[in-house]
């Protein structure tokens, strides 16, 4: 079981699928507990096993795989889950299955439930042995101040966790509100999962992107060729799946993303009424954002080249890489109308977010 994971990695050096890495090999034993685990019939409750108060499961396995951006760490993830085994398991993006557990903690208030994160929590544990967490960050205190209660339920009840971040669990929800009462979250990662630092040199995102055109324009069949190239690049041909994200109550949908890129059209996000927050959230689910057909902006599609301004000022400070097929240059997008002056600031943006290290000193 322990070596079985390495020798499919090696495999797939040896057949030219992925470039040899040793810090990635060597994280691949790492893996082997939670496959033992989750090859064990699931724990049964009931019957006179619960009567004689021996129902309770063991504690399931975790770990906790972070490092830098482009390490490998999704792909390392993937690799697991697809050779889990047939057993029930989702990979989910975290930031999206929190918003699900928020929402059914108000379905299970609105039923008067007292504690209301024991029915969410047992019936994801009633429904997977496996959750595949991709990119752990918490920034928001509503997720903040349930998720150790949750995991610990989880993996009490028998549920293996395996997440990648771009930080180190001392470094999660660093200087929110309240954090003290988030620290008992960090001790379980640090006592209950493997924490293991992927430490590869090499920023594989990064050196795809390394010297690549990543601003396309005109926005033509050409340009819609290299994007389509470029995200096949750097998803391994994966389709993509609509990322959706729960923002006060409403649903913001990214049509496409896979192990944190995304890719949407300029309509998908900026002909819809959105607003900071909605794209703020969309930068901190996303390290990347492949964005087609951004049009010529003026007086007008006002609104919607307002949108687009405030959706470049939240990947920027974000450091979210964008590529993106335009019908003009940056320069060229607005030339008149209101808002035009105000435009050359993004057109500058725009320009820097091109550079080739652009965005590398951010950790994702």
């Amino acid at each position: 079981m322990t070596d079985h994971l390495t020798q499919i990695y090696d495999q797939m050096v040896e057949a030219g699928t992925i470039r040899p890495d040793a810090a990635q090999r060597a994280a691949m034993p790492l893996f082997a507990p939670i496959l033992a685990h989750v090859a064990q019939p699931a724990p049964k409750t009931g019957g006179l096993r619960a009567l004689l108060g021996r129902s309770k499961p063991a504690p399931a396995p975790g770990l906790y795989l972070w490092g830098g951006v482009g390490r490998g760490k999704s792909m390392l993830m993937d690799l697991f889950y697809e050779h889990a085994g047939e057993i029930p398991k989702r990979r989910v993006h975290f930031h999206a299955f929190m918003q699900e557990v928020h929402s059914g903690l108000h379905a299970a208030r609105q039923r008067g439930v007292e504690d209301a994160l024991a029915p969410v929590a047992d019936k994801v544990a009633s429904e997977l042995r496996l959750l595949a967490f991709d990119e752990m960050q918490i920034t928001d205190i509503t997720d903040a101040m349930i998720v150790g209660r949750l995991f610990e339920r989880l993996m009490a009840a028998g549920v293996a966790i395996v997440t990648t971040s771009n930080r180190v669990p001392d470094d999660l929800y660093k200087d929110g509100l309240n954090r003290a009462l988030f620290l008992p979250f960090i001790e379980l990662i640090k006592t209950r999962m493997v924490v293991h630092q992927l430490v590869s040199e090499t920023d594989y995102r990064q050196h795809r992107l390394s010297g690549a055109q990543v601003y396309f324009s005109p926005a033509d069949a050409a340009a819609r060729a290299e994007m389509g190239r470029m995200w096949d690049e750097l998803t391994g041909h994966d389709r993509g799946a609509p990322l959706r994200l729960q923002v006060k109550g409403r649903e913001v949908v990214v049509p496409k993303a896979h192990n944190g890129v995304g890719r949407a059209g300029f309509w998908d996000l900026c002909g819809k009424p959105l607003g900071p927050g909605d794209y703020l959230v969309i930068a901190q689910a996303l390290r990347v954002l492949m964005l087609d057909d951004i049009p010529y902006l003026s007086a007008t599609n006002y609104n919607e080249a307002k949108r687009f301004v405030t959706l470049i000022d939240a990947l920027y400070e974000g450091k979210v890489r964008l590529i993106a097929s335009a019908a003009s240059v940056p320069e060229q997008l607005y030339m008149e109308g209101a808002g035009a002056f105000e435009f050359e600031r993004t057109a500058s943006r725009l320009r820097e977010m091109q550079g080739a290290a652009w965005g590398q000193a951010q950790g994702g």
